[in-house]
């Protein structure tokens, strides 16, 4: 590869192209931390209300390692992956036990939680130090660029790198496989590298990089029920979620009555349908918590239990509370 004019016709597209992201603002180590652990396996458009309410709650890492884990775990319900927001506050008292966040990719690395690529990404954004970060966007455009998909990623990221300003490189790179390198379909037409991509003079651009295996998906349906008593809703904890909250399924003793909603969610291979149902109950598991409907909010709740009351606001909006 011709690097030098990988470099230059990729930053001329990325100064013109770039989106207006909250975390491209900041050079803030700690800010960006948080975008880059929120933005793995999530969606940017999902990540941007999260990563400023995040901020909001939590503006440093003292008060993100002294709240109390309940609090963090709400505040990053629905983004899934929740050992995310543990290691996050194991991290954060490292970070303070180191006396401030560390300013070398080697430290940074040691952080809970982070892996190879976020160490980079945040040494080369934060600190300009010289770390190609590879993601797998940047997988993407590296192994078509080569028309090779057994390359040495991180030798070849590293060959590419642009030394002089490696954060705005690392995240053109990114950007580039975010917004034209796609998985599908890629937008070679607009794609600032098509003269120098490999995959695109051999047509190969579709192929590449090999799709791998996936797990045999499993289709599964589960009864969820909504059991209230004076203003309040029965929550047990997740059986998938460790630390969070869900809505019970049958239980010995219980009354199931009438379906109050149906909705699908999936986590990894597995298809869930779900069905929600008012029901009543004398005796209650012992693991179980009463409540109240008005701090709903305030619960750590999986994504499951937020799908299945997703009808309380309008249920409290019309006072109708069984």
């Amino acid at each position: 590869m011709h690097a030098a004019s990988i470099r230059r016709a990729l930053l001329r597209w990325y100064e013109r192209a770039q989106r207006d992201l909250p975390w491209r603002r900041t050079t803030a180590p700690y800010a960006i931390w948080i975008s880059e652990i929120m933005l793995q396996q999530t969606r940017v458009a999902a990540v941007i209300p999260y990563y400023e309410r995040f901020l909001a709650s939590f503006p440093n890492a003292k008060a993100l390692a002294r709240a109390p884990e309940a609090k963090v775990l709400a505040a990053w319900s629905g983004l899934g992956y929740y050992s995310r927001a543990r290691n996050l506050q194991k991290a954060a008292l490292q970070i303070l036990d180191h006396g401030g966040f560390p300013k070398d990719h080697d430290s940074i690395r040691e952080l809970a939680g982070i892996g190879d690529y976020t160490a980079a990404a945040i040494a080369s954004i934060a600190f300009g130090l010289p770390y190609a970060a590879v993601d797998g966007n940047v997988r993407r455009v590296i192994v078509r660029l080569l028309n090779n998909n057994g390359a040495d990623l991180q030798i070849e990221a590293d060959g590419l790198l642009d030394r002089g300003d490696p954060g705005r490189w690392n995240q053109a790179m990114m950007e580039l496989g975010a917004t034209v390198c796609l998985p599908r379909d890629p937008h070679c037409g607009e794609c600032p590298l098509a003269r120098q991509c490999g995959a695109r003079r051999n047509g190969t651009q579709n192929e590449l990089p090999a799709k791998r295996a996936k797990p045999t998906p499993e289709r599964l349906t589960r009864t969820l029920l909504a059991i209230f008593r004076r203003g309040r809703i029965l929550l047990v904890p997740s059986l998938r979620v460790k630390g969070f909250w869900e809505l019970p399924e049958p239980f010995e003793g219980v009354q199931v009555g009438k379906m109050l909603r149906e909705f699908r969610h999936t986590i990894t291979h597995r298809h869930y349908r779900f069905i929600v149902r008012e029901a009543t109950a004398e005796d209650v598991p012992k693991t179980s918590r009463w409540c109240g409907l008005e701090r709903l909010g305030d619960m750590p709740l999986s994504t499951i239990a937020r799908k299945a009351l997703a009808w309380n606001a309008q249920r409290r909006a019309d006072n109708h509370f069984p």
